[in-house]
């Protein structure tokens, strides 16, 4: 017997399982006929392919359909599922300031979440890696998880990431503080994403597009673009950097080119009131309690000066929309972070001006409901993912495949 010959039959079951694994990990019980219909295979084969990988610990079997009270009359249906303690995923938004985690089973159930906060310019690139490490094992220890289950740790940070997880060097070496290969301090599978890319794909899982950018904004601005349905990255993971914000800034003595709509608000509004007399409920606050809360929060309650704010944000959103819809021809554009949940008069003032300043196509604007946790999402997102696409490659440890 040759030796592809006498390879097949294992290359074959390896295939099999695989397809099984995919099925399991996008449903919850099921039957070998269900199973069966969805992949192809035989009841023969399932049924063996099912016994490996209840062995294996990856599926259990349970309550046959009689006894689950499914049906009473043939044969019972044998049932299965995806084993709860099969393995756990972890997302992370290591933020400048704000460090995010969620660890999720492998249907994407969430099982804890932590969150810490440290000073930037305290940090650098070993503090960050410090907070991470002490993030995933709190994260771990909340949802009573050893770390051998640990499958997937998805990190998005906020700086461009090529295929091989590292970032390109940039004027004043941030990208490199942000990225502090922290593939190379942890433990297992750690996959590095910009997170914007992140929040892209959280707010797909979500809301599923074909062509949507997604802005991520806070203290900075960065898109996360899915186009004919697949998220773009660059040869240097630089796509959604939105260097071409430089144009916009170079008149505006209150906006630095990487401000985002918080950041602005902020910038502004602090501006104004130190520029005019005009009467606003924001001097009643300190220079360091005006930030974008305040500002929605006074624009809300009939203040002109911030509502001044607002329409200067949305005339900035609205040129950056008419940029990404021009060369991307996007359906879509996702105001996404911390700020998304007060967004919605800056929304109305960008479509005021798109319909004032420009002609149509105008894509649809809208405000993400996933908060400050988009980003974390959107690692759990990757990590499931990564597992099924190729499941049988990130088994865990002591599994044989």
């Amino acid at each position: 017997m040759s030796q592809s010959a006498a390879q097949s039959p294992h290359l074959l079951r390896h295939i099999n399982r695989g397809e099984l694994l995919r099925f399991a990990l996008a449903n919850g019980d099921f039957t070998a006929a269900e199973a069966m219909s969805a992949t192809g295979l035989t009841r023969a084969t399932v049924l063996g392919v099912c016994a490996d990988l209840v062995g294996a610990r990856w599926l259990e079997e349970i309550a046959d359909s009689r006894a689950a009270g499914l049906s009473s009359r043939g044969r019972p249906a044998r049932r299965y599922r995806l084993r709860p303690d099969a393995g756990v995923v972890l997302g992370i938004d290591a933020g400048e300031s704000r460090f995010d985690a969620i660890l999720a089973d492998l249907r994407g159930q969430v099982l804890a979440r932590e969150h810490r906060r440290a000073d930037p310019a305290q940090l650098g690139r070993d503090g960050r890696v410090a907070v991470v490490r002490e993030l995933v094992d709190a994260t771990l220890d909340a949802a009573n998880r050893h770390p051998t289950e640990l499958l997937i740790t998805v990190i998005g940070v906020p700086a461009p990431i090529d295929p091989e997880g590292r970032s390109p060097d940039d004027d004043g070496a941030f990208w490199q503080v942000m990225n502090a290969d922290f593939q190379d301090h942890l433990e297992g599978l750690v996959v590095i994403e910009n997170d914007a890319n992140l929040a892209a794909l959280a707010e797909h899982a979500s809301h599923p597009g074909r062509n949507v950018a997604t802005l991520l904004t806070g203290e900075r601005f960065g898109a996360g673009l899915i186009v004919d349905g697949r998220l773009l990255h660059g040869s240097r993971g630089g796509a959604g950097e939105l260097r071409f914000l430089e144009v916009f800034v170079r008149d505006d003595p209150d906006a630095g080119t990487e401000d985002g709509l918080g950041a602005l608000a902020r910038r502004w509004a602090r501006g104004e009131l130190d520029r005019t007399d005009a009467p606003s409920s924001l001097r009643a606050l300190g220079a360091d309690e005006i930030d974008a809360e305040a500002v929605f929060a006074a624009a809300a309650a009939g203040d002109a000066l911030a509502d001044g704010i607002l329409r200067r944000l949305g005339s900035r959103l609205a040129h950056i929309v008419v940029v990404l819809e021009s060369v991307l021809d996007v359906d879509e554009v996702v105001i996404a972070g911390g700020i998304a949940a007060g967004i919605g008069p800056v929304l109305g003032h960008a479509r005021s001006t798109l319909e004032a300043d420009f002609y149509p196509p105008f894509p649809e604007l809208r405000a993400s409901r996933l908060g400050r946790e988009v980003i974390a999402r959107g690692g759990i997102a990757l990590a499931l993912a990564r597992i099924r696409e190729d499941p049988l490659s990130i088994l865990p440890v002591g599994v044989v495949a």
